[in-house]
């Protein structure tokens, strides 16, 4: 069973920085379009960003581009999400998520994953 387990989450002041970490094991995660979603209280679960299998393309959500930064390092089974210049906007709780059927395009349609992590909370004071 494919698992994915997030950490790095924590309390930051406005504009500044926080390094998520998305942990999974299994094989395929090494072959799978990887993404994180947020999700804030009393909101749907929205798209931040998406890596292919090999890191070679990404995709942002454009509330975060210029700001967030999404790679993997399949030797640790590990996808990182650099946060920086943190808002308060940006608070919610973030979730790791693994596309079993796609090795390059990531989706911005939480429909298409298929395992998800049990999400870190980011909170952005201002």
């Amino acid at each position: 069973q494919v698992q994915l387990v997030e950490s790095g989450g924590g309390l930051v002041q406005a504009g500044g920085s926080l390094r998520l970490s998305c942990a999974g094991s299994g094989r395929t995660f090494n072959l799978s379009v990887v993404a994180w979603f947020r999700q804030a209280a009393g909101k749907e679960r929205d798209f931040v960003a998406g890596v292919s299998w090999n890191g070679e393309k990404t995709y942002y959500a454009d509330s975060v581009k210029n700001r967030f930064t999404i790679s993997r390092d399949n030797a640790k089974n590990t996808v990182y999400l650099q946060l920086n210049s943190l808002r308060p906007e940006d608070t919610a709780v973030y979730l790791c998520a693994l596309d079993h059927h796609r090795y390059e395009i990531a989706s911005m349609d939480r429909e298409q994953y298929d395992y998800w992590g049990q999400g870190t909370q980011v909170t952005v004071s201002s």
